[in-house]
């Protein structure tokens, strides 16, 4: 079988039916060339696809909302857990660190301040209430990488480093069960991608 052979098949297929087929070439090429079976997988440099942005998630007024009500109780540092909504998630090590610079940041820049959320800012270190929808969400816009697209990186990213889990991702993110698994095939095919293009020993 050749690479144009595979073409001319997926040529016929679309959408999900097309994803499945490639990654389930790649897995087959994949494995037949680490057993000395093949030389050069005829799926080389065919591209599975953007597949994983169908999972996206808009950031909703109400998501930015339970972002902006987290208050400096609802972190758990000891034991790397975050209560979201009343939903208790474990931080994963971006998380953390993010979290632990931007609470350093806080006590620094407001060290006196008596507000108990988690995000404060310049208005709201003086009072007890929260910030505002708008301040939470206003640096993202305008910019390339939105917040959308930088948490699907961030739960792609996750799936690749701690491996394809679905019921890890759905711990971690609070996903449902059918977007944790679109995000364990996608980070599981870009894998797969990425051990047949890499360097042979």
């Amino acid at each position: 079988m050749t690479r144009d052979d595979v073409l001319t098949y997926v040529k016929t297929l679309h959408g999900r039916q097309r994803h499945d087929q490639l990654v389930a070439l790649r897995s087959l090429f994949t494995w037949a060339k680490r057993n000395g079976l093949i030389f050069r997988s005829p799926t080389s440099r065919i591209k599975v696809g953007q597949y994983e942005y169908a999972v996206l998630q808009p950031l909703v007024p109400a998501r930015v909302a339970q972002i902006g009500t987290l208050m400096l109780d609802d972190i758990d540092l000891g034991n790397r857990r975050l209560t979201i909504a009343g939903r208790v998630r474990p931080l994963d090590d971006l998380t953390l660190k993010l979290l632990l610079d931007w609470l350093e940041h806080r006590r620094n820049r407001w060290p006196n301040t008596a507000n108990l959320h988690l995000l404060i800012n310049n208005q709201t270190a003086n009072t007890t209430s929260r910030a505002s929808n708008h301040w939470i969400s206003a640096p993202m816009r305008g910019q390339d990488a939105t917040l959308e697209k930088l948490r699907v990186d961030r739960q792609l990213e996750e799936a690749m480093v701690k491996g394809p889990d679905p019921l890890h991702l759905a711990q971690v993110f609070g996903l449902d069960e059918k977007t944790a698994m679109r995000y364990a095939d996608s980070a599981r095919a870009l894998l797969e991608q990425a051990a047949e293009t890499g360097p042979v020993s």
